[in-house]
């Protein structure tokens, strides 16, 4: 009697099709031939998980095996004569390959002709200042990464020879081999899978056709630029191998925080103390913008602690736009410290002398609380 196809998989009859390529790629590097040479029940496992993905990822073999089970592939029904994988290419070649990726030591990879590969991508962190980020700059940075090789010309051979022809996978990268039933495809061993080989490798590079310096390259930093922003450098990154396309340089702003100023978007905020007798009588003072300018701050009679005041456009420039945002002031009042005894008898006095106007969100604040609570204790 044959088993069934989700008893196979070990799944729920509603799994969904995550579920089943999970289970069959679990199951597949399990028993595959490569992990248990010369085992016959392994190999018979893997043909039967094999034969139970390819029928139930497909929705229409899946809803035929759910109403009529193994009945539906037998006496010409639907997929009969099939063979085990019904000859289906699709997602089971890529689980394939995943699984020998990982057999022989790494995930998928693509490769050029020739053996040319892109180079990697290289990320460089910059700090810059507030001020710096408000007006923008062009800054020199040195990155060491890797370059063609001037000798070779990338190509990894010797001046007056070149790659030849890979003899055991005649220039594919991938090589086909019998295991058991079935037919797998591989990184040629001999090239690497980079189709070609270097019998005189160049003698600066090694035959890798890049080598190792450090460059200078000029970085535009825009005005309004901001915390954490991503600036892409195309071709400036690791040079390919043999010849390869160049990856992509990418830096990662960091703006250094001010000590005056708090960013917050386009806005700039800023907390300033005032003495007490400022805030009550009123003044002005001078504030130092970003952009070396000063503006005057007028405090009326009577400020109170915790008020903004705000400056129009003396914010952060907005990143590729005319737009500008504001700066706020906040004030803070300081407390007087370290009393001479003619100050604290005048504070006194001025405290003996004062009314309920002088100080109303005190008093009234005070008055609100009492009455609060003698309503709950009635």
């Amino acid at each position: 009697m044959k088993r069934d196809l989700y008893e196979t998989l070990g799944v729920a009859r509603n799994a969904d099709e995550k579920e089943l390529k999970s289970a069959f790629r679990k199951l597949a590097m399990k028993y595959h031939p490569d992990r248990n040479p010369g085992d016959q029940e392994a190999e018979k496992s893997f043909k039967e998980i094999n034969q139970a993905y390819e029928t139930l990822k497909d929705p229409q073999k899946r809803a035929a095996y759910d109403r009529y089970g193994h009945a539906a592939f037998e006496q010409g029904g639907m997929g009969a004569g099939n063979g085990f994988a019904g000859g289906s290419a699709g997602g089971f070649s890529d689980i394939f390959e995943d699984i020998f990726g990982e057999m022989m030591g790494g995930g998928r990879q693509r490769r050029s002709s020739g053996g040319r590969e892109r180079g990697a991508d290289l990320r460089y962190n910059m700090e810059i200042t507030l001020e710096e980020a408000y007006s923008g700059k062009t800054a020199q940075i040195r990155v060491p990464t890797s370059v063609t090789c001037d000798v070779c010309t990338g190509s990894g051979a010797k001046p007056g020879t070149s790659p030849k022809t890979c003899a055991t996978c005649q220039g594919s990268g991938r090589i086909r081999a019998a295991q058991g039933f079935f037919s797998i495809e591989r990184t040629c061993p001999t090239c690497g899978g980079r189709g070609q080989t270097i019998t005189d490798p160049c003698t600066k590079c090694h035959g890798q056709g890049r080598v190792t310096e450090e460059r200078t390259l000029s970085v535009n930093i825009p005005t309004g630029i901001e915390d954490g922003t991503r600036i892409r450098l195309s071709g400036e990154g690791e040079a390919g191998l043999r010849g390869g396309p160049p990856g992509d340089l990418y830096i990662f702003l960091s703006v250094r925080p001010h000590e005056f100023y708090q960013r917050d978007g386009a806005d700039l905020y800023c907390s300033v103390p005032i003495s007490m007798t400022t805030a009550t009588l009123g003044g002005k003072f001078d504030v130092t913008t970003l952009d070396g300018t000063k503006s005057r701050v007028t405090v009326p009679e009577g400020t109170q602690a915790g008020k903004q005041f705000r400056l129009k456009g003396k914010g952060m420039p907005v990143l590729r736009s005319n737009q500008t945002g504001d700066l706020y002031i906040q004030i803070q009042i300081e407390t007087p410290q370290k009393l001479t005894k003619r100050q604290r008898e005048l504070l006194q006095e001025f405290e003996q002398i004062s009314s309920k106007e002088n100080n109303p969100q005190s008093t009234g604040f005070f008055s609100r609380m009492k009455d609060f609570f003698d309503t709950l204790s009635e």
